[in-house]
């Protein structure tokens, strides 16, 4: 008996050990991107695993609608098919946890993921497992594991109607696209409305008629503190009228009779107006404002800025501080800055400039009434990492980017600048000048950042001390003639500021929205410069023409708007796609009825180049991979040849062209076109200057202000500027 009760004990606790094995005990963590795996595990430890899903795993699928018109706009899931090694690692990592948290972006994109990877992985919709973390730093983790939720369903809804209305207009519109101009053409709800502002701006410029109109400067010096250098006693004043009154001069005459007026008379100061001023510095960056200064000061495009900024966020190994995020998520339109951060910004700032340059009471920003405040500004996770820090770190562009948002808020928690500034008024007999000038009484924030600027402005400079009565020497007095110039075309800086201020769109689509457009040849950049191609001005005329609401900034606007309130629980998703499918099929079946069988033409851009096999011109055609030169005489003949484009100056070792190339991985550098019987390259941009010692073509090495050498080797000139 006492032999059975054992075995049975035994046999008992073998079983529970075995039970014991069986259950899972790890929890398993999913982000979006692979890149901030290693840091989150890391943060988080033993007992968690840690995957990415590299983005989404299901998606409408490609090769039809996947949206059912006929109930009630049912999208039709599909998991994506290149994602099916992802998606069955997912499943497997699933069924080894005892728990699943979904920690994908803190967006309305992110939240889709999250409720896609709750669908395929069988998670309930009601559990507590949705976290986020605005900075990928050790409080950023802890936080975000600390307060888990449930899936925020309008915010998922917003994502499905934005998906859904962009799908329904691409897949309808296209076809008559095909139809009219050429198959493989794509219409996009956002994209087409952007190409128009790009398009509009264009026949704004070509309709634009100069207006003539002049203005009369005089170089004058101050005589009365002859001690100091007469550099510093001149200055220039500009003319502003008559007794007092403004006249604007239209023509030579009405310059020429004010000049006549003024010979003879003494300049005379007749009034000194002294005063002060505050400059208040900007808010830190949101996505816009980032994108808009990186292509100012930095010269990046939009994507190469969220590449650097996505890379910093994710994070890396920094001497010191351990492994970490950099910045917080750089989706964002809020201008919000945690307590922590201020505090952190404050304690830099006294310790490096000291308590004057604080401002008294701090400072807050507001964010704009429509934004998503969902988190904070884009900021230093760490304001105390100073880019000097973090910059063996960090790559070139990630240091750069890292710089600027580093430099722009610690900027925004400092005081005010306080200038000092000086209005006179000077007369030369009836007529009146004036100068004006600044010093700077505290500089405050401006001693570490200042906003750029889309266009160059004339800065007023420093004025000498000037008394009243005082008559000045004039130097020289002249009229100069101008003309009204027509606005700017969209630069990726003034052309996402442009979305913003338009609500055209939100800041996680501003740069691939950019990104599509030119890649689909809609659009292409002219230096800095957006420009719309013949294509892109046929179709926006075409489908302005037939759908002519639906590519209007104000309607694009509201539509925004409209996905708001999904996000916030006002309205329901399925309402706002049934509410606009009911006016764009009026439009579509309109359209299908009007638009005619006879396509449209696009014209071809000649070239001076000659075909070597018929002698006829050839032209500029765009095919699958860009740009490329085809014979007019198509198809009598199908000669065509890659495009070349020829720079200034001639190869210094045997006289031939130099001629813009890429290298494999699509890297810009120059070389002798006759390659390869002469191999010479360079990196650096051949000038249209000549060596003054050897007269061989001069380079301009990469950057603002890149020094100019000779491109001869056996040559040891150089200069800051070509002629010096």
């Amino acid at each position: 008996m006492a032999t059975e009760t054992k075995t049975v004990k035994k046999t008992t606790k073998k079983t529970t050990k075995k039970a014991a094995k069986r259950a899972p005990t790890r929890k398993l963590v999913i982000v979006e991107s692979p890149g901030k795996v290693k840091n989150i595990k890391k943060y988080l430890g033993r007992g968690y695993e840690v995957v990415a899903s590299v983005g989404h795993v299901r998606d409408l699928p490609k090769s039809k609608l996947g949206v059912d018109l006929e109930n009630n706009f049912e999208p039709q899931y599909i998991n994506i098919r290149k994602q099916s090694k992802t998606i069955k690692m997912l499943k497997e990592e699933a069924k080894k946890s005892k728990a699943v948290y979904l920690a994908t972006d803190p967006d309305r994109e992110g939240e889709a993921i999250s409720w896609h990877l709750a669908q395929l992985l069988d998670l309930p919709l009601e559990a507590q497992n949705r976290v986020t973390f605005n900075e990928i730093t050790h409080t950023g983790v802890e936080n975000g594991m600390e307060h888990p939720r449930r899936l925020d369903m309008d915010l998922v809804d917003a994502q499905q109607a934005r998906r859904v209305l962009d799908r329904i207009v691409g897949y309808k519109l296209s076809p008559l696209l095909w139809k009219k101009i050429r198959s493989g053409l794509s219409a996009g709800r956002v994209q087409s409305v952007v190409v128009s502002l790009i398009v509009d701006r264009e026949n704004e410029i070509r309709s634009f008629i100069p207006q003539e109109y002049w203005s009369i400067e005089a170089n004058l010096t101050s005589l009365t503190d002859s001690a100091l250098a007469e550099a510093k006693r001149t200055f220039v004043a500009k003319f502003y009228g008559k007794n007092g009154k403004k006249i604007d001069l239209k023509k030579k005459e009405d310059t020429d009779l004010v000049l006549e007026a003024i010979k003879g008379n003494d300049f005379v100061v007749d009034s000194i107006k002294k005063g002060t001023r505050k400059k208040s510095p900007v808010p830190p960056f949101i996505t816009s404002t980032l994108q808009q200064e990186a292509s100012r000061k930095l010269g990046f495009q939009s994507r190469r800025t969220m590449q650097a900024a996505q890379e910093l966020y994710e994070g890396m190994e920094v001497p010191e501080f351990g492994s970490m995020g950099l910045i917080t998520y750089m989706r964002t339109d809020s201008l919000r800055i945690s307590d922590e951060a201020k505090q952190a910004a404050k304690e830099y700032i006294v310790g490096r400039y000291g308590e004057k340059y604080l401002p008294a009471g701090g400072r807050t920003f507001k964010t704009k009434s429509n934004a998503q405040d969902g988190h904070e500004a884009i900021r230093p996770t760490v304001p105390a990492l100073t880019p000097a820090m973090a910059k063996d770190s960090l790559t070139t562009d990630q240091y750069k980017l890292y710089k600027l948002i580093w430099e722009r808020f610690i900027a925004s928690q400092m005081a005010d600048c306080i200038l000092n500034t000086v209005q006179a008024v000077i007369k030369a007999g009836e007529y009146d000048f004036k100068a004006s000038g600044y010093s700077v009484q505290f500089d405050g924030f401006t001693a570490l950042y200042e906003e750029g600027k889309d266009e160059a402005t004339q800065e007023e400079g420093r004025l000498p001390n000037l008394t009243e009565q005082e008559i000045l020497r004039l130097n020289q007095l002249g009229g100069t003639q101008h003309f009204t110039q027509p606005p700017a075309r969209y630069t990726e800086a003034s052309l996402t500021k442009a979305m913003e201020e338009n609500g055209i769109g939100r800041p996680s689509t501003y740069s691939p929205t950019i990104t599509t457009i030119i890649a689909r040849n809609y659009v292409e950049r002219d230096g800095k410069q957006l420009v719309p191609t013949p294509l892109g001005e046929i179709t926006t005329e075409l489908i302005r023409k037939h759908f002519g609401k639906f590519i209007d900034v104000g309607f694009t606007a509201n539509m925004e708007t409209d996905l708001d309130k999904i996000e916030a629980g006002d309205e329901a998703w399925k309402d706002c796609i049934r509410d606009f499918y009911t006016e764009f099929s009026e439009a579509l079946k309109n359209a299908e009825q009007n638009i005619g069988e006879e396509k449209i033409v696009l014209p071809d851009e000649v070239t001076d180049e000659i075909c070597e096999v018929c002698g006829r011109p050839m032209v500029v055609k765009v095919g699958r991979f860009g740009k490329f030169l085809a014979c007019s005489g198509y198809p009598e003949c199908n000669h065509t040849k890659k495009i070349v484009k020829e720079m200034p100056g001639e190869c210094p070792v045997c006289g031939g062209k130099i001629l813009e190339k890429k290298s494999k991985k699509g890297k810009k550098f120059f070389g002798c076109g006759n390659y390869p019987e002469c191999t010479f390259m360079t990196w650096d941009t051949p000038t249209r200057d000549v060596c003054p010692k050897c007269g061989k073509t001069l380079l301009k090495k990469a950057g603002r202000n890149g020094k100019i050498y000779c491109s001869n080797e056996s040559c040891d000139y150089e200069t800051a500027e070509p002629g010096k």
